[in-house]
């Protein structure tokens, strides 16, 4: 007995949600490659481009003051998302569990999606030119509700195609027990 009254040992801490977690850390996170960092950031310069062609073009014919405040305000923003960037990409996660995956993301509003492996349709695996540059692949999973699809961004192509394989077979299992 201890000294309180109690018998046994104290019960073991319960895993608790840091600041920035709003759900308890009881699972395997599993990170996504950083190289998505460029993707996202060569795609923003992209954009911010073709925005800052058409408003400086348009300042430069008109004189206004409108466009060129425009243009600066379209570059500040720019700057801001290129600094956030780096941040979102690392808040991407994914764990494999027995019966569901859970994806995680977001900064300001943070997201876990969890998605039950009876539940899947199909499951896609997607690379656009950037991301075939960078030898990145990202993993769609579809299921009935559109609201609950997920997306995984950023594995490397063998990983996308262990987890695309995995997810079906699991899918497959789970669903002949229904």
């Amino acid at each position: 007995m201890s000294g309180d009254g109690s018998a046994g040992p104290p019960p073991a801490p319960q895993p608790t949600a840091g600041p920035l977690e709003p759900w308890p850390d009881t699972v395997r996170w599993q990170s996504i490659s950083s190289d998505l960092i460029w993707v996202e950031l060569i795609r923003l310069a992209m954009l911010l481009g073709v925005l800052s062609l058409g408003l400086g073009i348009t300042w430069a014919f008109s004189g206004s003051w409108v466009f060129g405040s425009a243009l600066g305000l379209v570059l500040l923003l720019g700057v801001l998302r290129g600094v956030t960037i780096a941040r979102a990409v690392r808040a991407w996660g994914y764990a494999e569990r027995e019966d569901d995956l859970l994806v995680r993301h977001g900064l300001l509003v943070r997201r876990l999606s969890i998605v039950p492996y009876s539940r899947m349709q199909f499951v896609d695996v997607s690379a656009g030119p950037l991301e075939r540059a960078f030898k990145l692949a990202t993993v769609q999973l579809h299921t009935a509700a559109a609201a609950s699809d997920a997306r995984v961004p950023g594995l490397r192509p063998a990983e996308a195609s262990r987890l695309r394989d995995r997810l079906t077979a699991l899918g497959e299992d789970r669903a002949e027990g229904l």
